[in-house]
Formats: structure tokens, C-alpha cells, sequence
């Protein structure tokens, strides 16, 4: 229903955008363009769809949506600390789970575009640790990228045959920050803030070197019944979860920010781009259904197009979303979970956030080839 809407609505703005370069209308200053018209509609639209949303689950966390650099919508509700009752602010960090996993992927990537590796290449080669386990000698660095590695988070042994199926893997995420280091020679700590500089992210951090003031403890329960997870972010270095895997912190602008670098090249050579947003395997996901795997990064495998990664660690879920098609990004934050309801229940808020903007953005999308059809003829 709200896509045949915005369909119907927008076709309308385009066609008025159209009719105002005809000659017998008069020449009239600060006229918008109809794409500052649809991104005025686009915004309503989004607040009015976005706060039933904040409204119906209480949402405690930060949301935001930004296309290009213009922003969309964005709201921030609750508590960065429920104790004190400190607001959530735009400059509160949250830690944000396994969305850090793009993080050491495009570092590896980097390495490859710089020729000090090759994704064929044997981790063996370089981490001892492979040497000496025999079931891990012969992974490679693109199935360790891919989660195709077999490697197990909770034993010594593989799942299967290394290249032959898809696991998700923590721990294969780990070495893979491990083999960034080994190769560039570099602490973890020094190549992330090499990437949020190269981003602009003034406002990222890994849980190691946390040193802001506005960070988003993480709770368990419920606005009413919480309780506070424990020597946070400290945790999130240790081994269990390991920084590459799990422990970046940062923000809802900071995100965007990195999505615009990331997808608009800045990062890695377009080829290279290319291999890591390539749909490798498909897995069935507990919360966001079947979606496709490339390096670090999930896509849709239906439409709209869109490239993501979910993200948890105790009390934090967290949701990063890219529209390359409208170059929209979605960005979505929060510092308290109910366990009780398992994932897809604490998941829910996050889940209709994202359905609401692939709505949104499969419109717009729509909608962008007129605005193409009509610069071409004019």
C-alpha cells in the first residue's frame, strides 16, 4: 500500500518537475527541482512511517537514514545510560556486533589491491597456529573472507570440508584480523583507524582503545526490569568475541559515512569492490531470512537491491543497511535486549525499520529511471 502511494505521488512530482521547463511558464527564482521535491516527500514520508515504529516497540536506540550526503530521517530516543539517565545523543557510540566484520575484510582487501597477498593464498603461509593444526592448512584467505572456511567457533576441528559449504564463523574472523596484522605488520587498532580516517569517522573506536565519553552501555530485560552487561566495552576484546569479529564501536553518521566510502570507492579498487560484494553462498538467516554472503558483506537475493550486516553482542543489537540503486543507507542502533524473546523478538524493531525503507527505496528506485528519461531528453 505505501509503495503504490509514493509510486502514484512521486510520478506526479516528476511530471510537475517536467512541465515547469516549459516556455510559457515564467521564470521564477528558488523553484525546487523535483528531486529536492521528492527528497522533501521522501523525508516526511519516512518520519511519519519511522515513529510509529519508535512509538509501537518504545525503541531505545538511534536511527537514521541518509541518501548521498542529504539527510532523511533521523531520531535518537532513550538512554545511553539507564542509571544515570544520560539521553542518547548524536555522538553516542554503540557498539555495534558483527557489523564490524566489514571492517578487517576490507583490510584484507586492501592488501590484495596493494599485492601483498593473494585471496588463493594459504593462511598456513602466514599464521603458525595453521601450520600446526592439520585440518586448517589448507584454508585459504577467500574462505576464511566468505565464512566458507569450515572452521568451527565452539571446537578445534572443521565443520566440513574447507570451500565446500557455508558456517558463520566468528573465529574465522578472528584469524582474519590476525592475518591483516601479520601481513601489514600493523596492530589491529592502527588499520581500523586508518579506515576511520579514510572515512571520516571521527566518532569510530575499537573496544580496546575506547576513549570518548557518550558510549551506550549495553542492557539486558526491559525499560522497566534491566540489567547492565558487564565490563563493557572491554569484553568485546577478548578472544570469545575478538575486536575483528565483533568489537567496533561507532556511531549512526559515522556508519553512513563509511557506507559512502566504502561503496563509492574510496576504500578498495572498484574490481576489488566488486569480489566483495560477489554473492558467494547462500544462508538462510535467523532474523532477515535467505540472503546471500560475499566478503564481510550480506545481500538481498530478491529486490530491492541492498547489501547489510546484522549485528550482536549482549544487550546491543544493531542493523547496517546500504541501497546502492538510490544510494541510500540505513543505519540502525540500540543498547538493550530482551533475550527472553530470542533473537527475531529484540530483532523485531529492527526488522520493520528495514522492511519500511526497502518499501521506500524499491519506489524511489522505481522512480529514478523518469528522472533519467526526462535529463536525456531535455
Amino acid at each position: 500500500m505505501i509503495q503504490k502511494y509514493l509510486l502514484g505521488i512521486v510520478a506526479g512530482l516528476f511530471f510537475l518537475g517536467g512541465c515547469q521547463k516549459k516556455e510559457f511558464l515564467p521564470v521564477a527564482e528558488n523553484i525546487p527541482s523535483p528531486q529536492q521535491v521528492m527528497l522533501g516527500f521522501k523525508q516526511r514520508l519516512y518520519a511519519n512511517q519511522m515513529d510509529s515504529v519508535f512509538k509501537k516497540y518504545n525503541f531505545n536506540g538511534s536511527v537514521a537514514v541518509f541518501q548521498d550526503s542529504s539527510l532523511v530521517f533521523k531520531k535518537n530516543q532513550g538512554f545511553e545510560d539507564f542509571k544515570n539517565k544520560t539521553i542518547i545523543g548524536s555522538q553516542t557510540v554503540f557498539a555495534i556486533g558483527s557489523v564490524s566484520k566489514q571492517f578487517p575484510a576490507a583490510m584484507v582487501l586492501q592488501l590484495y589491491d596493494e599485492g601483498k597477498l593473494k585471496l588463493d593464498d594459504h593462511i598456513s603461509d602466514y599464521l603458525p597456529s595453521f601450520k600446526e593444526n592439520s585440518p586448517y592448512r589448507d584454508i585459504t584467505v577467500s574462505q576464511l573472507l566468505g565464512h566458507t572456511s569450515g572452521i568451527s567457533d565452539s571446537g578445534s576441528g572443521l565443520l566440513f570440508k574447507s570451500g565446500s559449504n557455508f558456517s558463520y564463523s566468528n573465529k574465522g574472523y578472528r584469524f582474519l584480523g590476525e592475518l591483516a596484522q601479520k601481513v601489514s605488520g600493523k596492530s589491529y587498532d592502527e588499520m581500523a583507524h586508518e579506515l576511520f580516517r579514510k572515512a571520516g569517522m571521527s566518532h569510530s573506536f575499537t573496544s580496546d582503545r575506547f576513549n570518548g565519553v557518550h558510549f551506550a552501555k549495553a542492557y539486558l530485560g526491559t525499560a522497566k526490569h534491566w540489567e547492565e552487561v558487564p565490563d563493557m566495552p572491554a569484553r568485546l576484546s577478548r578472544d570469545k568475541i575478538s575486536v575483528s569479529a565483533g568489537g567496533i564501536l561507532s556511531t549512526a553518521s559515522d556508519l553512513h559515512k563509511w557506507n559512502q566510502a566504502l561503496y563509492g570507492g574510496e576504500i578498495l579498487k572498484p574490481q576489488t569492490l566488486g569480489m566483495m560484494l560477489k554473492k558467494g553462498m547462500i544462508r538462510n538467516h535467523e532474523i532477515l531470512g535467505k540472503c546471500g554472503y560475499g566478503y564481510g558483506i550480506m545481500m538481498n537475493v530478491s529486490s530491492p537491491e541492498s547489501f547489510f550486516h546484522t549485528g550482536y553482542v549482549k544487550g546491543s543489537p544493531s542493523l547496517l543497511v546500504y541501497y546502492p540503486r538510490t544510494r541510500t543507507s540505513l543505519i540502525v542502533l540500540s543498547n538493550i535486549a530482551d533475550e527472553s524473546l530470542g533473537k527475531n523478538g529484540f530483532f523485531k524493531p529492527h526488522n520493520t525499520f528495514r522492511h519500511i525503507a526497502d518499501v521506500l527505496e524499491t519506489a524511489a528506485g522505481q522512480m529514478s529511471e523518469p528522472s533519467r528519461n526526462v535529463a536525456e531528453t531535455n
